[in-house]
């Protein structure tokens, strides 16, 4: 699915960082804590750091591969649209959801207005959270992936792109949430 004709900023300084291709590995432990990092929440323009939910509740980071704010991913653009409009269901479990691009902090803010994001929208250019996370990258994108962690921190469910299963869908990261009690 193309989402856009419009190519203008696609080969910029990211596309080329991430342009070969490094396969998504799991380099973190279930029931460890996973890496903090502070990303600005473009859609809410504050800082957000991660150990900021310890011990208040369940997070679930979910990477997505945007390439810019008019080329997504084909299979993470109607993943964003279904973890969009499912969000509510996500903050009844009480559970954060953050999405998390490697789109410029600019870029970021018109894919929050285009997209109508009700969720967090964190902007990571530099691909440094992405990479401490071991989610991949291939032709000028990270991979996406999705980590769910319980109000402690630590980790309870991984998952990293692959050909075959592209991002876990919104059914079974609520799955995952009903186990946190």
């Amino acid at each position: 699915m193309l989402t856009s004709t419009d190519f203008r900023g696609l080969l910029n300084k990211r596309f080329f960082q991430n342009f070969l291709p490094i396969p998504a590995f799991h380099k973190l432990y279930l029931e460890v804590g996973t890496p903090n990092f502070e990303l600005p929440d473009v859609k809410n323009s504050v800082a957000v750091k991660l150990s900021d939910y310890k011990g208040k509740q369940p997070v679930i980071l979910a990477f997505t591969r945007i390439f810019t704010e008019k080329q997504y991913c084909p299979f993470c653009y109607p993943h964003i649209i279904e973890l969009n409009d499912n969000y509510e269901k996500f903050v009844e479990k009480g559970a954060e959801l953050l999405l998390i691009t490697s789109t410029d902090e600019e870029q970021s803010k018109i894919i929050v207005n285009d997209l109508g994001l009700k969720m967090p929208l964190l902007s990571n250019p530099s691909c440094s959270v992405f990479q401490r996370y071991g989610t991949g990258q291939s032709l000028g994108a990270p991979l996406p992936a999705q980590f769910v962690l319980d109000k402690e921190g630590k980790l309870k469910f991984a998952h990293l792109f692959s050909f075959l299963d592209h991002n876990a869908g919104v059914d079974r990261l609520l799955e995952i949430l009903e186990t946190l009690g």
